[in-house]
């Protein structure tokens, strides 16, 4: 099950207890709770298993047009379940009914780590596309990755 989560005090409890999970992806401590608060003030969904938040995404809007994931995770022990796809699915069902034409995401550029190859798969799976790499948006040893995807329908008058 997937839901909307709002209250603030839930999505910090979930964002952490998930990112904690997912240190080696996210670096250092300073940084894990950089993406934790920010994360608890942002639009949040969460998967669930059996009752347990396993996986979530915060966004923000970084356009009139653009939804970006801040944030995206699930619990190592729940990784290959579909939960990841089907945790995006639901943004990008929000994302489109909210009006945005376009998402868009971050990441470390793929080649600079297994860990972070295996999520440029992830969002290449979800049909994003390459847009232009930052070699030192955040430091030289993780060049950033930018992806966008579009979702509007091309053929449908604005």
């Amino acid at each position: 099950m997937v839901k909307i989560i709002t209250n603030k005090e839930e999505k910090e409890q979930i964002a952490r207890s998930i990112l904690y999970d997912l240190s080696s992806w996210f670096g250092i401590p300073e940084a894990l709770e950089e993406y934790i608060l920010k994360s608890k003030e942002m639009p949040f969904i969460a998967v669930y298993c059996d009752g347990v938040a396993v996986g979530f995404v915060s966004s923000k809007a970084t356009s009139d047009y653009t939804a970006e994931i801040y944030c995206m995770g699930v619990l190592k022990a729940y990784h290959g379940r579909g939960l990841g796809r089907k945790l995006f699915l639901e943004f990008e069902a929000i994302a489109k009914s909210k009006g945005y034409k376009y998402l868009q995401v971050k990441t470390v550029k793929y080649g600079k780590y297994e860990t972070y190859d295996k999520t440029n798969l992830f969002y290449k799976a979800m049909g994003f596309s390459e847009l232009e790499v930052f070699p030192t948006l955040w430091d030289e040893s993780n060049p950033c990755q930018v992806y966008v995807k579009a979702i509007w329908n091309k053929l449908k008058k604005d």
